[in-house]
């Protein structure tokens, strides 16, 4: 199966791609993990991600959104002992930030779908050099999500995140995702 550029062969990777990367997510509790999950990533692969995510969801609470809001200080420093996480501090103070700013937000899935016009936004991408790193509505959504008290949520982990949620369709038109994604849309 023709896949995009940047799915190795890692099967892990393979299943990512195949079943979730670019599906549109409305899920609120979805939505948040992956906020957080994309900003474990930053500087680093998306694959080092993906093998710690079920490592995540077991120190994190299954990213519960309130649970996570009052994690203390003690906790961050229990998890920084784990080697089944990326243990930085900065990102886990960033995880109980993210969530208390969460929690004030009337309705998350509608603004994080607001960027996009609340329907996804498809592009018809032939190769690698056409896709962007960051977009005009990546960067709104960081400086708004900044202006809330996120944090790890610059333009370049935004628009992974639009991506990885469904809100731009980036698989590129050489991917059997692309047609099939696009099909039920």
């Amino acid at each position: 199966m023709p896949r995009c550029f940047w799915c190795t062969n890692d099967p892990l990777y393979i299943a990512y791609h195949d079943e979730e990367w670019g599906v549109p997510l409305r899920d609120p509790q979805r939505l948040f993990e992956l906020l957080l999950l994309e900003g474990f990533q930053a500087g680093l692969s998306w694959i080092t991600v993906l093998k710690k995510r079920d490592r995540y969801r077991q120190v994190l609470w299954g990213f519960d959104v309130e649970r996570l809001a009052r994690m203390s200080d003690g906790e961050i420093e229990d998890r920084l002992q784990d080697p089944g996480i990326i243990r930085n501090r900065l990102k886990l103070q960033a995880a109980r930030q993210n969530a208390r700013a969460w929690l004030k937000l009337e309705d998350p899935v509608m603004l994080l779908w607001s960027f996009v016009g609340g329907v996804p936004k498809i592009n018809h991408f032939a190769g690698r050099a056409e896709v962007p790193a960051v977009t005009p509505e990546a960067e709104a959504m960081s400086k708004a999500l900044k202006k809330l008290g996120f944090s790890f949520v610059g333009p370049t982990i935004c628009y992974a995140y639009m991506q990885a949620a469904g809100m731009v369709m980036d698989h590129t038109t050489d991917c059997d995702r692309y047609a099939e994604l696009q099909a039920r849309r």
